[in-house]
């Protein structure tokens, strides 16, 4: 300190002076320390909740994988039973043909009442097989669309008149809910199909009377077809196989009517769900994107 000059000295006990409140105030209360501590905990917490955040989206996105690899996989399997199906569809099909006319001209020759009984019943199991075949057929195929513009309304009645006196026999009411002017841009023959299939399912859970609602409306630019009942509903198995090949809750039944119905769907690109309604009985819905067309774009589709 003594060869310090005097400005030099001041300026040593002033820098000293600053010091000192700060040394103070850091051994003191220890306010900054609780401050940083706190701070730490706060960051601490937000990570473990930005950790547990990520591994729950980690687990959402395992299983929507998982589910989706599944799917790929049903596809694929579906894929592979329908060419196994149809390879084997056409040649029983190809074989029922000379069955069936062989039947036909014996049935001519026989008068013996007794023999046209068991004829007539041979005649039956053929026509089954036939129908069987041309399910198999039918879910296996996979045709270009044939697409037009028709209106929704009147293509509905003129398919439930097709099954009009089925339903007065059973006591089944038929009720249209779609307003005027619903144009779709579909194959509406494919679409008949499906809507044929539904509604002869419908009827088969209502033998003994009940309403039968088929609903159409606009979903922005998407078609949205429901098909309602007032039957049993499906059990919890049938609702999760309903559109499975070979799976059927009838005893005559192929189990391929859904999954054709399924397959058709998807060649329109759209989807079809089955649940059971809050009333019982079950709804088919039909969800087909971008095929809905209002009469100001007739033009550019029809184009």
């Amino acid at each position: 300190m003594e060869d310090m000059t005097e400005k030099d000295q001041l300026e040593h006990v002033e820098t000293s002076a600053q010091r000192v409140p700060r040394e103070i105030d850091v051994r003191g209360d220890g306010t900054d320390l609780a401050a940083i501590l706190e701070a730490w905990h706060a960051a601490t917490i937000r990570l473990e909740q930005t950790h547990e955040a990520l591994q729950a989206e980690v687990r959402r996105l395992t299983a929507e994988l998982e589910k989706k690899n599944r799917e790929l996989a049903r596809k694929d399997r579906l894929a592979d039973l329908g060419r196994m199906a149809a390879h084997i569809a056409h040649e029983l099909r190809n074989s029922l043909v000379p069955v069936s006319l062989y039947v036909s001209l014996l049935k001519r020759q026989l008068k013996n009442t007794e023999s046209l009984q068991i004829i007539d019943k041979i005649e039956q199991s053929v026509q089954a097989a036939q129908s069987v075949l041309n399910d198999i057929l039918q879910f296996a195929a996979d045709r270009e669309l044939q697409e037009s513009l028709f209106e929704v309304k009147p293509w509905l009645t003129a398919i439930t008149k097709e099954i009009e006196l089925q339903a007065v026999s059973q006591r089944v009411h038929i009720k249209i809910e779609v307003r005027e002017s619903l144009f779709a841009w579909a194959d509406r023959d494919l679409l008949r199909r499906v809507i044929i299939n539904l509604l002869l399912n419908a009827l088969d859970a209502m033998p003994g009377g009940g309403e039968l609602t088929v609903h159409a409306a606009a979903a922005g630019g998407d078609l949205v077809i429901s098909v309602a009942d007032t039957g049993p509903g499906l059990s919890q198995e049938a609702l999760q196989h309903a559109f499975e090949p070979f799976f059927t809750t009838k005893a005559n039944g192929t189990g391929l009517g859904l999954a054709i119905v399924e397959h058709l769907i998807q060649l329109h690109g759209g989807t079809v769900l089955v649940q059971n309604g809050t009333h019982g009985g079950a709804i088919f819905e039909i969800h087909l994107p971008n095929r809905c067309v209002i009469p100001t774009q007739m033009g550019s589709r029809a184009a």
